[in-house]
């Protein structure tokens, strides 16, 4: 059975920077809980930042908060965090929050601080690609469910 590491503000956890969740009530994410496939892993938490804490957004190589603290080493220690735990359950799906400096997949914000959006992925994703763990975003569970099936069949 394939483990799943997924952001634990998606599974209700209040780590997101403003102390609040995201939860992702999707079935399929209901079917793995249950499945007991699921891996929680917030890594700008064990990256050692607090809950809440100052927003963080990408800028270049770096993560600079909203008031120009460079974080980027937190991020850095969370991510690797993550791909320990990712290779220490042999996982190679990861479900993680969308447009966060860490877990963005398919977007993250600009670091201008103003919602702009850019196509670009996050420090912990960016790390757990270069692992070969297949990153999907909350909006991809459906997806994800197909692709960890064809893991299982081989």
């Amino acid at each position: 059975m394939e483990k799943i590491l997924v952001s634990a503000c998606l599974l209700g956890e209040k780590v997101r920077y403003s102390g609040r969740a995201a939860t992702c009530d999707d079935p399929v994410l209901l079917r793995w809980l249950v499945e007991g496939r699921v891996v929680s892993f917030c890594p700008e938490v064990a990256g050692g930042l607090g809950t809440p804490r100052p927003r963080a957004e990408r800028q270049a190589l770096r993560v600079l908060t909203d008031s120009a603290v460079d974080v980027t080493s937190a991020f850095v220690r969370g991510a690797e965090r993550a791909r320990d735990v990712a290779r220490g359950h042999r996982i190679r799906v990861a479900i993680l929050k969308d447009g966060s400096p860490s877990c963005g997949s398919s977007y993250v914000y600009d670091g201008t601080f103003t919602s702009a959006r850019i196509s670009d992925v996050g420090v912990t994703t960016a790390m757990l690609q270069q692992d070969h763990v297949r990153v999907f975003n909350e909006s991809q569970l459906d997806e994800a469910a197909v692709y960890v099936a064809k893991l299982e069949e081989t």
